[in-house]
């Protein structure tokens, strides 16, 4: 167990005024190098000398030396000053705004569609910020963030979470993609009603896309939503009135491959289009009625956050960032 020093404290002054004269070996010097007086450095150095029980110095009429006690104390003396001044400066880091590390978590349904628009943004106008990026379901976000161990959330809201800030970025309409010879694909004006006849395809459970997506089913008069587990279609074009809710994958990709496959159809964010029907020829979309189904994406922070200024910012940055997407900002 490491010994308890029991004498008087040294003051950072007293240390600062050692560390000089070790340096320069001369009290006028050492006390101009550092802006004292030389009578009030003599008494620092004599003061320190008195609080750690120990001579540090052997004193002439001509020269100023070291002890061999002073040898050894000027190196732990330059190593505190150097800490002291390090968390000086890491303390006018953390006053500066977006400087510093930034944990971010966002859910895998906005992670690619968004993420190329925010890394940018913070490349071009917080280049000093660590962004640090954690994808994660919401569930996992939101204890994250409770527990301190994540900053700031970019998710689909609303959350009614206690304790929780929401700062809306926009909202976004919710389209049909399906396959080739479906007699919804690359229809416009689809009404919410066609919800209730078709085999749709959603992602695995504690995905919040796969809620919201049965939400609108629900909202548009479906009754059936049990997950089945035999995803089967009359064709790519049959409607089966009544056909269960389907979970079949984990991700978006493999749900719009599905799709392509001819084994139903899905609900796509706006955002998530281009990126997921990019990679099959065997796709369609359709778009539908006004008002369409949509979804609302946001930051979340902790209420009271100390950064709260510093996240608002940021979200009215986001906004500005995100108008060339498909998306309604806020």
């Amino acid at each position: 167990m490491a010994a308890v020093y029991r004498g008087k404290q040294p003051s950072l002054a007293q240390l600062r005024a050692f560390a000089a004269v070790a340096q320069h070996l001369h009290f006028r010097d050492a006390a101009a190098a550092i802006g004292m007086s030389q009578p009030a450095l003599s008494g620092a150095v004599s003061a320190l000398e008195e609080a750690l029980g120990v001579q540090l110095l052997e004193r002439t009429t001509r020269k100023v030396l070291l002890s061999p006690a002073g040898e050894r104390l000027a190196v732990r003396a330059k190593a505190v000053l150097g800490e002291v001044e390090a968390l000086l400066e890491e303390a006018d880091a953390v006053k500066a705004p977006f400087t510093g590390a930034l944990r971010l978590g966002v859910i895998p349904t906005v992670a690619p569609y968004l993420l190329p628009t925010v890394l940018a943004l913070v490349h071009e106008k917080y280049p000093d910020l660590d962004l640090q990026v954690h994808e994660e379901q919401t569930s996992s976000l939101l204890e994250g963030l409770a527990a301190g161990r994540l900053d700031l959330l970019l998710l689909a809201v609303p959350l009614g979470v206690p304790g929780v800030t929401e700062l809306p970025l926009f909202d976004e309409d919710f389209v049909l993609v399906t396959p080739l010879d479906h007699w919804l694909g690359g229809r416009e004006g689809i009404p919410r009603e066609a919800l209730r006849e078709l085999n749709l395809l959603l992602l695995d459970e504690g995905h919040c896309l796969r809620d919201q997506a049965l939400d609108i089913c629900r909202e548009a008069g479906r009754e059936n939503l049990g997950a089945g587990r035999s995803p089967s279609v009359e064709g790519g074009g049959g409607r089966r009135a009544g056909a269960p809710v389907t979970t079949t994958a984990a991700g978006l990709s493999t749900l719009v491959q599905l799709v392509a496959g001819g084994l139903g159809v899905t609900l796509l964010p706006r955002t998530a289009v281009r990126v997921e029907t990019s990679r099959s020829s065997q796709l369609l979309t359709g778009y539908f009625a006004d008002p369409a189904p949509t979804r609302r994406v946001a930051l979340a922070m902790r209420s009271g956050a100390a950064r709260a200024a510093e996240y608002a910012e940021l979200a009215e940055a986001l906004r500005g960032a995100l108008r060339p997407l498909p998306v309604r900002v806020l």
